[in-house]
């Protein structure tokens, strides 16, 4: 069972950066579907964005532009790039990882982005 492991989150001003790491425990599938999603206090847990094997990345509206989703296979990790950070964005962030063959589904634990001066 795959297990991801995300890291990089903290405090940061408004209008700093951070990038957020996520690690599968063990090598994936070369097809996928990966994603970042945020669960903010007292709200739903939404998309911030996803990537695929493939290249195909699309991003929610509310971070277009200001985030970037980026994979490096010989890591075997994804990474969320954030930048010009505002407190809405403050939330629990998760990665999920789902090969592409599979409707199995696999979720990091969060890390804590807390966008606050």
């Amino acid at each position: 069972q795959v297990q991801l492991v995300e890291s990089g989150g903290g405090l940061v001003q408004p209008g700093g950066s951070l990038r957020l790491s996520c690690a599968p425990s063990e090598s994936i599938s070369r097809f996928y579907v990966m994603g970042w999603y945020r669960q903010a206090p007292g709200k739903q847990r939404e998309l911030v964005g996803i990537i695929t094997s493939s290249g195909l990345i699309n991003y929610s509206d509310s971070v277009k532009g200001r985030f970037s989703i980026s994979t490096d296979n010989a890591k075997n990790q994804m990474y969320l790039q954030m930048n010009s950070l505002n407190p809405e964005d403050t939330a629990v962030y998760y990665c999920k990882y789902r090969s592409t063959y599979s409707a199995v589904e696999y979720w990091g634990q969060g890390t804590q982005v807390t966008v606050s001066s």
